[in-house]
């Protein structure tokens, strides 16, 4: 497996950006144009875009599985398009995508196609496969921050560069809202993985959202153990993330 440090310029935030990319050795006879599944891995915030692969044995985990994961930066966002910074709702789920499969053999198939992250990123891999659903298959959060409306107060100074000082959260950055309208759609709908340690200041609030994804009839796999807000679990659980995964083989 290839481990791929990749510093590019970004047209979208105007600055320079990072990716860590993993990319499964090449089968002897396999096609010149393969395309690989790809596993969009989405950090926390106070983490950057080599926190994965330094605190978790990511690499290890996929070494055998025929996909790469892509690992980007996006500071303090909250995977958003901030009312006083950068837009990088619009770098992560346009731009980086696109420049991902520019730089790497990697398919663009719905079905080949999931998100993934831990706590603001698990907040950013809902986000993705709940706003587009036509293009990601599965997301999965750990210990995500996934009732933002609810912990305003608790990223306060966070929030007022992202959403506006004051301002209430818009309904395409609500993940309690655009589970409602992805259920209400008749159009594809993503396959959800959501677990949280029992001691996580955030359990309540993956409990809340837990309960009103599937009180909509969403696919939601959930599991929970003793723990907090930790690299303990998630090492532990992105390994059953990819075990869950329905990575098709290549």
């Amino acid at each position: 497996m290839a481990f791929i440090q990749c510093n590019f310029i970004s047209e979208t935030l105007a600055i320079g950006a990072s990716m860590n990319v993993l990319l499964p050795d090449p089968k002897p006879g396999q096609p010149a144009d393969l395309k690989y599944p790809v596993l969009f891995l989405l950090h926390g915030l106070s983490d950057d875009h080599t926190a994965w692969m330094r605190y978790t044995s990511i690499e290890r985990y996929v070494r055998n599985k025929q996909i790469a994961v892509v690992m980007p930066a996006v500071n303090r966002s909250f995977y958003t398009d901030m009312a006083g910074g950068f837009p990088y709702w619009t770098f992560v789920s346009q731009e980086l995508p696109a420049k991902a499969r520019a730089y790497f053999p990697l398919s663009d198939k719905r079905e080949d196609t999931f998100a993934a992250g831990l706590s603001m990123g698990g907040y950013g891999a809902f986000k993705l496969a709940l706003r587009r659903p036509d293009l990601y298959a599965a997301a999965a959060s750990l210990s995500g921050a996934l009732d933002i409306s609810g912990n305003k107060d608790r990223w306060a100074r966070d929030f007022r560069y992202i959403f506006g000082d004051g301002a209430p959260i818009p309904s395409d950055d609500d993940l309690f809202k655009l589970a409602e309208k992805t259920a209400a759609s008749d159009g594809p709908k993503p396959k959800l993985y959501q677990a949280c340690g029992t001691d996580d200041f955030l359990y309540p609030a993956n409990l809340k959202f837990l309960e009103h994804s599937r009180s909509l009839g969403l696919d939601v796999k959930y599991e929970e153990g003793p723990g907090g807000h930790s690299w303990d679990l998630w090492d532990e659980y992105i390994r059953r993330v990819l075990e869950w995964l329905p990575i098709r083989s290549t």
